[in-house]
C-alpha cells in the first residue's frame, strides 16, 4: 500500500469511527432536535439556519431538503438558511458590520416557537452567537452544531448537537450526518400525521 493509499484508508476509517461514537452518545440529543423540528413545523412555525463557509454550505443543504424533498414526495415544509441573499448579507454587512448578519433576519423573520438552528465547527462565530442570543429572545428554539470543546454556543442553546471530535474536517462530516438523519425523521413524522 503506498502512502496514498494508506492515507485514504486512515481517514476512511477515522469518518467510520465517528459515526459509532455518535451512535454510542447522540442518539438521545438527535431525537430530541428531531422532535423539537416536527413539533416547530406541526404549529405553523418554521426552521431558520444559519453558519459561515462548509457551515454556510450545509446551512443551505438542509433548508434544500426540507423545501425540497429528502427521500420522497411530500407537501413543502418550511426552512430558510439564513446564508443566501447576498443583498441582505451586504447591506447588513456594510452598514451594522458582518457580526450582524444572521441577528437581523432572525430579528425581521423569526417568531416563538420557530428554531433556529446555528452551525459552527467551532461554536465560538460571533455572527452565529449573535442569531442565537436574538432566537432566545424572540422565544424560538435553539439548536446548535458544534465541534468537541465546550464553547459559547454551548452555554445559549436549548438542545447542543456536539459532535465528539476536535478534528473541523470531521465535525462537519457530523454536521451532515445529523442533518441528514434530521431531515429524515422529520419529513417520515410529517409525513405519517398528514395521511
Amino acid at each position: 500500500m503506498d502512502w496514498m493509499e494508506s492515507f485514504i484508508n486512515e481517514k476512511l476509517q477515522e469518518s467510520a469511527e465517528l459515526k459509532r461514537t455518535m451512535a454510542e452518545s447522540m442518539i438521545d440529543t438527535i431525537k430530541e432536535a428531531a422532535e423539537a423540528v416536527i413539533g416547530a413545523i406541526r404549529a405553523g412555525g418554521k426552521v431558520l439556519l444559519c453558519g459561515n463557509g462548509g457551515s454556510a454550505a450545509d446551512s443551505q443543504h438542509i433548508a434544500a431538503e426540507f423545501v425540497g424533498r429528502f427521500r420522497f414526495d411530500r407537501k413543502a415544509m418550511p426552512a430558510i438558511a439564513l446564508t443566501t441573499d447576498t443583498s441582505i448579507l451586504t447591506a447588513v454587512g456594510n452598514d451594522y458590520g458582518y457580526d450582524e448578519v444572521f441577528r437581523r433576519q432572525v430579528e425581521a423573520l423569526g417568531h416563538k416557537g420557530d428554531v433556529l438552528i446555528g452551525i459552527s465547527t467551532s461554536g465560538r462565530s460571533p455572527n452565529v452567537l449573535r442569531a442565537m442570543e436574538e432566537a432566545k429572545k424572540q422565544g424560538m428554539i435553539t439548536i446548535a452544531l458544534i465541534g468537541g470543546k465546550r464553547c459559547p454556543m454551548s452555554e445559549i442553546s436549548d438542545i447542543i448537537v456536539q459532535i465528539p471530535t476536535e478534528d473541523s474536517p470531521r465535525i462537519q462530516e457530523g454536521h451532515m450526518t445529523f442533518g441528514h438523519i434530521l431531515c429524515d425523521l422529520v419529513e417520515k413524522s410529517i409525513s405519517q400525521q398528514s395521511e
